[in-house]
């Protein structure tokens, strides 16, 4: 922020007091969120489905818009954020009652290519990849909405 908006009774961002970690953390989540979707498809070999790709085109922006929010502290990265948050939350959470069979069989909309509803990746036991994916949209959504309450003007 420029000293001209400092003077004019709007203080100058800092990082300590404007909740600048909530914004930092979800930056770091949608980071790495999707460096691991690179290195599954791209080291591992393994060829995304189409709801994956989906969530792939809402988390991949993420990673550089909340990159820049956050190293400028701009409020406005968050709010841009947002809805592409929401929307991965939306499609990781159907993918997530498709595997878990919650959703009817004529729901699914995968065609060719590896299937919407039968998963073969799994970390940690049996923790699938959609629901990692949920997690994380999901982690993103509180952190931004916790940074947006601590920074509300």
């Amino acid at each position: 922020m420029s000293s001209a908006n400092a003077t004019a009774g709007h203080p100058p961002a800092s990082r300590s007091g404007s909740g600048w970690i909530w914004l930092s953390a979800a930056w770091a989540v949608a980071l790495l969120s999707t460096f691991a979707a690179l290195f599954i498809g791209e080291v591992m070999g393994m060829t995304p489905c189409q709801l994956c790709w989906y969530q792939r085109i809402l988390m991949f922006p993420l990673a550089v818009i909340l990159g820049m929010a956050a190293f400028g502290n701009d409020r406005r990265g968050a709010i841009y954020a947002m809805p592409l948050a929401l929307g991965g939350v939306a499609v990781a959470g159907y993918h997530t009652a498709l595997i878990a069979g919650w959703v009817p069989q004529w729901w699914i909309p995968c065609g060719a290519g590896p299937s919407c509803s039968d998963q073969k990746l799994v970390i940690l036991g049996d923790i699938q990849i959609p629901w990692l994916a949920l997690l994380a949209f999901a982690a993103i959504v509180a952190f931004l909405t916790a940074y947006l309450r601590k920074t509300r003007a």
